[in-house]
């Protein structure tokens, strides 16, 4: 069965594996398999000098790892996700903004776990543009979420002005 992601507004065939440590399982010693993987944090750190030659590996970060900690490494991973543990959970939308803005990451940011179509929106105004919903929520309502304002009133990394400086506005005159 085919699992679809959201990536740039679109629902797609997922091409990538996400790497989850199981119950004695550890990050030097488990087994990635071949094709496109993205593989835990602390798996590419353990196993670094392996995984480092792969044109497809990708890296997936909790929610409380700072951005920085793939500082070094960034041209590695042709994709880049944060776990959400669950949708309350704010922290991914400050990882994607500093991997956007202070780190210069280019490649796919995608939001994985507890991803729900109300967060979408958010999400991609941080810079996210990959997307993969949670399995019990439908994908093609959830791709509606990246829609649902007309108007974005804050700067972000989507919008580098804010709308006050967008809109022109006649002065109005007391008589």
């Amino acid at each position: 069965m085919s699992i679809n992601i959201i990536k740039n507004r679109e629902v797609i065939a997922d091409e990538w594996s996400v790497l989850r440590l199981n119950e004695g399982e550890s990050a030097d010693s488990v087994s990635i398999p071949a094709g496109k993987v993205i593989v835990p944090f602390s798996v590419w750190q353990a196993q670094r000098a392996q995984l480092q030659d792969r044109a497809e590996i990708g890296v997936w970060l909790s929610s409380d790892a700072p951005a920085d900690s793939v500082k070094e490494d960034l041209a590695h991973f042709a994709v880049i996700a944060v776990d959400f543990p669950k949708f309350t959970d704010g922290r991914g939308y400050s990882i994607a903004y500093n991997l956007r803005t202070r780190l210069g990451y280019n490649g796919e940011l995608r939001a994985i776990g507890d991803v729900l179509r109300d967060q979408l929106f958010y999400m991609q105004r941080v810079g996210f543009d990959a997307f993969a919903v949670r399995a019990d929520k439908d994908i093609n309502d959830a791709l509606k979420g990246l829609t649902d304002f007309s108007e974005k009133y804050q700067t972000s990394w989507d919008e580098k002005t804010p709308l006050f400086r967008r809109v022109q506005r006649q002065a109005v005159t007391q008589d």
